[in-house]
């Protein structure tokens, strides 16, 4: 299974040429809503808005499957059930504004959810996940066509200025450097169980990985973006990509529960996750790897 891990450098390719990737033989689009947990447990400072917003999920439907009655307060520990998404299998002819008419879906909110840009192509047996409503600032939902109307004409805008960067817009890959100005810091503390370089039987373990109690907070050991959040890779359970200023990448492996969403900012030691034993584990642990864009290096180099 760590053999795997070396072909994580096609990660490097995500929002580089378009909004497709392929890892590990998947080709993903869109890769961080399509397979959502069917439930999440609640944390310190959750709310049933901060839910519904990282997830992608109107709150209205969470109440309703969870039978919540008003305040609507939460339970630390409390486990609540999310609604199973919605998809659209891209067929011969489609396009995305078929699929937004079809499914009386303004075109600007279906191309975000599913992270499209202009020109917004699609592929034959493409999954695009259906917003079924908007969760707006106040808490309140509101359906996406009524949202449309009061955004049309920002909308068109955008989608404009979006397609004439996106036509002329050009991109080389460049190695970063493998050398660092400042540490990653631990994502988690705990013993390490297995450490970085070749394993029995011939195999490699790019990374390393990091024993701990399930549900220890997993934080980020940089400032960066979220490339990838999701768990459509077989073996490495709730797996989390962050992509760094300085074009490193870190990954974090094996979570329970994720709290970052794809395409989201966040800072150096920002909660991102909490430890399982998710993809085949028997012991809560997290794997934890270093990348210098395509190079996998031992992160026990770039800790503290």
């Amino acid at each position: 299974m760590l053999r795997r891990w070396l072909l994580l450098c096609w990660i490097m390719l995500l929002g580089a040429c378009s909004s497709d990737i392929e890892l590990f033989g998947y080709t993903i689009w869109g890769v961080d809503n399509y397979n959502r947990p069917s439930s999440v447990r609640v944390e310190r400072g959750d709310t049933l808005y901060s839910i519904s917003r990282a997830h992608d999920v109107p709150m209205r439907e969470v109440i309703e499957i969870n039978n919540l009655r008003p305040p609507y307060t939460l339970r630390i520990g409390q486990i609540i059930r999310l609604p199973a998404a919605k998809y659209h299998i891209v067929a011969q002819g489609d396009t995305l504004y078929s699929i937004s008419r079809r499914y009386n879906v303004d075109m600007p909110t279906l191309s975000r959810t599913n992270n499209l840009t202009a020109p917004f192509t699609l592929h034959i047996g493409q999954k695009l996940l259906l917003p079924g409503s908007i969760v707006t600032s106040s808490g309140r939902t509101t359906t996406t066509a009524a949202a449309a109307k009061s955004s049309a004409k920002k909308s068109a805008t955008k989608s404009t200025t979006s397609r004439k960067s996106s036509s002329s817009s050009r991109y080389t890959y460049v190695q970063p450097s493998t050398k660092r100005k400042s540490k990653f810091a631990w994502p988690v503390k705990g013993q390490v169980i297995s450490k970085f370089g070749p394993v029995a039987k011939g195999r490699n373990n790019d990374g390393i990985n990091i024993k701990a109690a399930r549900g220890t907070v997993v934080k980020a050991a940089d400032a960066g973006t979220v490339a990838y959040a999701g768990n459509e890779l077989k073996g490495f359970g709730n797996l989390i990509l962050i992509k760094h200023n300085d074009g490193w990448v870190t990954a974090y492996a094996h979570n329970d529960t994720l709290k970052v969403r794809k395409g989201q900012k966040v800072a150096k030691g920002t909660p991102i996750a909490t430890v399982g034993t998710t993809g085949g584990m028997t012991t809560p642990q997290l794997h934890f790897e270093t990348r210098a864009g395509k190079k996998a290096l031992n992160p026990l180099a770039y800790l503290p």
